[in-house]
């Protein structure tokens, strides 16, 4: 098979989906692997590092689509993009289509097969791709958090560990899977007083036994989040449903009422956000304000760090890939449940309920398909 990994080109991400080490792994495997020129310089992998284990340097996007059976990316393709879509192409990358119904229309327009990362899971309900960015994720917002309340970037101006005589800045995480255990060993490490929001009482139940009396556990509902909210110093929301929009726990009239400079960090803001005055924001313009609480949406914060970012990733996409390109799509779509999972279009239809009732966009099961 031909797999082509082109550029990123979303601002300020930094990542690649392939290592020169997984390229020579599947070109060993009998498979042709097309990189665009410079698409690993941002995680210190040059273009000769690709081409000693035997890929090719292609000069432009455009030809590195025309060219490839599956491309492999790390974010969804942007508008200028949309151009390389074709029938008999497969993308298996990060797509958030719940939250991204022009994309999901070009990509039904077009015909292009789409795998979705964060939708792929196991038998068990893990989702293998997703976890390493969430785990990136969680540990990232709360550093960017803390440096969000600093008074010279609009804040607070606390620092979350306090002082002696000064109490801690208080850190609340709606969610408690990865992202936010994530979030939470971070705050606590700073020595926050943190507080953890979830409805699973097993998710709960496991902080506690962790951690005790030293962080605090409640379950989620209006009130509680209310009560937390309006008392927090930084809100991170770390809710996610794979494939779905996210739902809204935080609305705009609890937002009024928190304090001004306090900061709200919105990890799933790709699939919507749990807080309803959250939008996307970039690398480049991160934050913004309202009603004096500073709002930071950055859709892609893991490709700040992505020398890091693209190590976990890679390590975890790399079988799936071969998976793909050993067997090729359609049987591997019959043969593999995870990938299979991770399907969201095909043949022009939508095959994920989560994002069908997202976009209202018709949905058809996988099985009437393949």
């Amino acid at each position: 098979m031909i797999i082509g990994v082109p550029k990123e080109i979303k601002d300020n991400e930094f990542r690649v989906a392939m290592t020169p080490s997984g390229a020579a792994s599947l070109i060993r495997a009998g498979h042709t692997v097309l990189i665009e020129k410079d698409a690993g310089t941002g995680s210190s992998f040059t273009d000769a590092e690709y081409q000693e284990g035997g890929a090719s340097i292609i000069d432009s996007a455009g030809q590195v689509y025309a060219d490839s059976e599956l491309i492999v990316k790390v974010k969804e393709p942007m508008a200028t993009e949309h151009q390389y879509l074709r029938p008999g192409l497969t993308l298996f990358t990060f797509l958030h289509l719940a939250a991204n119904k022009d994309l999901t229309q070009a990509l039904l327009d077009s015909k292009t097969t789409a795998i979705a990362y964060e939708t792929v899971g196991e038998h068990d309900g893990s989702m293998p791709i997703l976890r390493p960015m969430s785990e990136v994720a969680g540990k990232l917002a709360v550093q960017t958090g803390a440096d969000c309340l600093l008074k010279t970037h609009g804040g607070r101006g606390i620092l979350l560990g306090g002082v002696t005589n000064v109490e801690r800045g208080k850190v609340v995480i709606i969610g408690a899977g990865t992202v936010g255990v994530n979030a939470l060993q971070v705050a606590f490490g700073l020595g926050a007083n943190v507080t953890i929001i979830d409805i699973n009482e097993d998710n709960l139940a496991e902080i506690n036994e962790i951690f005790g009396e030293m962080v605090t556990t409640i379950k989620s509902s209006p009130k509680s989040i209310e009560e937390a909210a309006i008392d927090c110093d930084l809100l991170i929301g770390a809710v996610h449903i794979a494939g779905a929009r996210t739902p809204v726990l935080v609305p705009a009239s609890l937002v009024k009422k928190m304090k001004k400079g306090s900061v709200i960090l919105d990890i799933a803001v790709d699939q919507g956000g749990c807080v309803e005055t959250i939008h996307p924001t970039t690398h480049s313009d991160p934050t913004y304000e309202v009603n004096g609480v500073i709002h930071y949406g950055v859709s892609n914060m893991p490709g700040a760090v992505p020398r890091t970012s693209t190590l976990a990733l890679t390590a975890v996409t790399l079988p799936f890939i071969q998976i793909l390109a050993d067997y090729g799509i359609r049987k591997t779509l019959k043969k593999d449940l995870s990938i299979k999972s991770g399907l969201n279009i095909i043949d022009g239809k939508v095959c994920h309920k989560g994002v069908s009732d997202a976009t209202e966009l018709p949905y058809t099961h996988i099985n009437d398909l393949l």
